[in-house]
C-alpha cells in the first residue's frame, strides 16, 4: 500500500440531548474525520479527541497539529504491506494515540476495501451480531434517571451503564437496582474518586453491579490495585490503559478484572488486537467503550466488537441516540433484542454521506 493523500475535516454535530459525566457536560461534538486515499481507494477514520483535555490530554486542536506535522510525514510516499504495520511506523511520535488511531483506522478501512472484504473480517472478528449496552449521563434527579433507564430497556439494550460522581452515586445506583433487580447494571466514575472515598465505593457492593468503571485517577493503576482488593465488585479500567504494557501491568498487579477497550485511547486497531489477545489469554473479558462518535467511528467500534474476547455488551448504540441525522448510510440501528447486525459490505460497511459531511465541515485540509 502507498498513501497518496490524507484529508482532515472538522465537523460540528449537536447531540440530541445533553450528555454529562463527572468531568463536564457536552451538547455539541467537534469531530475530526480522517480520509485516506491509498492506491485509488478512500478509507475513513475518526479521531475521538474531545473539545477539551478532560478525558485525555488530547484535543481536536492537538490532534490536527500532530496529524499534519508529525504523523503524515511518517507515512507520506512510503510503501508498506498492510495496515497492521502502520502502528509501528507511527511509534516514533510518543503518545497522541487518538491522532494515531484516526489515521491508522482509515488505512485499515482502505485495505479492507482494496481486498473487497468487511473490516471486521480483516481484523479477525468472529461474530456477525454484537450485543449492545447503553451509557446514561448524570441526570438532575433520580426520577429522570429512572425514566431514561426505562426508555433504554424498552429499546432492547442489554446492559445499562450510569455515570456517577461524588454526591451523585450510591442513592442513584440504589434507585435503579431497586426498580430493576435483575438487569445488567454498571457504574462509571470517569476517575472522579480517590482512595479516600473507599467507604463510599464499598457501599456499591450490595447492588450486584457488573463492574465499577475507572473509579480512580486516569493514570493511576497502583491505587486501583489497592481498591480492587477491598471491593467485591469488579473494577473495569478505561482511562488507565493507554498502551499494551499498561494492560500487562493492570492484569498482573490485579488492578482490574475487566477492561474497557477504546481504539482511540490505545492508538488503533493493531494495538487493540494485541491487548485483546493478552486479555483472552488471561481470562479478562473486554467490551467496547464509546466516545460520542459519529457513524464513522461507530462503524469501527462495531468491527472491533466482533473480536472473540469482546464478550460483554459495549457502548455501541444506534445513531439516533445521539444524532438527529448521522453522517453515514445506512445509519446504525439496534435490533429489538439489543444487538447490531454486523455489515457484510467491504470496509467499515457504512457509506459516508459526503454532501452532509461537507455541509457540516468547518475546517478542511488536504495533505498530499
Amino acid at each position: 500500500m502507498r498513501i497518496e493523500s490524507v484529508t482532515l475535516r472538522e465537523i460540528h454535530m449537536p447531540l440530541v440531548m445533553r450528555f454529562e459525566t463527572s468531568f463536564g457536560a457536552t451538547t455539541e461534538r467537534r469531530i475530526l474525520l480522517v480520509e485516506v486515499k491509498a492506491d485509488g481507494v478512500s478509507g475513513w477514520g475518526e479521531c475521538v479527541a474531545g473539545e477539551a483535555p478532560y478525558y485525555s490530554p488530547e484535543t481536536v486542536e492537538t490532534a490536527w497539529l500532530i496529524l499534519r506535522e508529525f504523523l503524515w510525514p511518517e507515512v507520506r510516499a512510503k510503501g508498506f504491506g498492510a495496515a497492521s504495520e502502520v502502528s509501528d511506523m507511527l511509534a516514533h511520535t510518543r503518545g497522541h494515540n487518538m491522532a494515531k488511531a484516526g489515521l491508522e483506522s482509515a488505512i485499515w478501512d482502505a485495505e479492507a476495501k482494496q481486498k473487497n472484504m468487511p473490516l471486521w473480517k480483516l481484523l479477525g472478528g468472529t461474530r456477525q451480531e454484537i450485543p449492545c449496552g447503553v451509557s446514561i449521563g448524570i441526570q438532575p434527579t433520580a426520577e429522570q434517571l429512572l425514566t431514561n433507564v426505562e426508555k433504554e430497556l424498552a429499546a432492547g439494550y442489554q446492559r445499562i451503564k450510569i455515570k456517577i460522581k461524588p454526591g451523585r452515586d450510591v442513592k442513584l445506583v440504589e434507585a435503579v437496582r431497586k426498580r430493576w433487580p435483575q438487569i445488567r447494571l454498571m457504574a462509571d466514575a470517569n476517575s472522579a474518586y480517590t482512595l479516600e472515598d473507599m467507604a463510599v465505593l464499598k457501599q456499591l457492593d450490595p447492588f450486584a453491579l457488573m463492574m465499577i468503571e475507572q473509579p480512580l485517577g486516569w493514570d493511576d493503576i497502583y491505587s486501583h490495585v489497592k481498591l480492587q482488593k477491598q471491593l467485591e465488585t469488579p473494577i473495569c479500567l478505561d482511562e488507565c490503559i493507554h498502551e499494551y504494557h499498561h494492560a500487562v501491568a493492570a492484569i498482573e498487579m490485579g488492578a482490574c478484572r475487566i477492561i474497557n477497550m477504546k481504539m482511540g485511547r490505545v492508538g488503533g486497531h493493531a494495538v487493540v488486537r494485541q491487548i485483546h489477545d493478552l486479555c483472552k489469554k488471561n481470562g479478562v473479558p473486554m467490551w467496547c467503550g464509546g466516545m460520542l462518535e459519529s457513524g464513522i467511528g461507530r462503524a469501527h467500534n462495531i468491527a472491533l466488537s466482533t473480536l472473540e474476547n469482546f464478550t460483554l455488551p459495549g457502548d455501541v448504540t444506534a445513531s439516533k441516540r445521539y444524532w438527529a441525522e448521522d453522517i453515514v448510510e445506512p445509519e446504525v440501528e439496534v435490533t429489538p433484542k439489543g444487538t447490531i447486525k454486523v455489515p457484510t459490505s467491504a470496509g467499515i460497511g457504512y457509506e459516508p454521506k459526503l454532501q452532509r459531511i461537507e455541509k457540516l465541515t468547518v475546517r478542511k485540509e488536504v495533505l498530499a
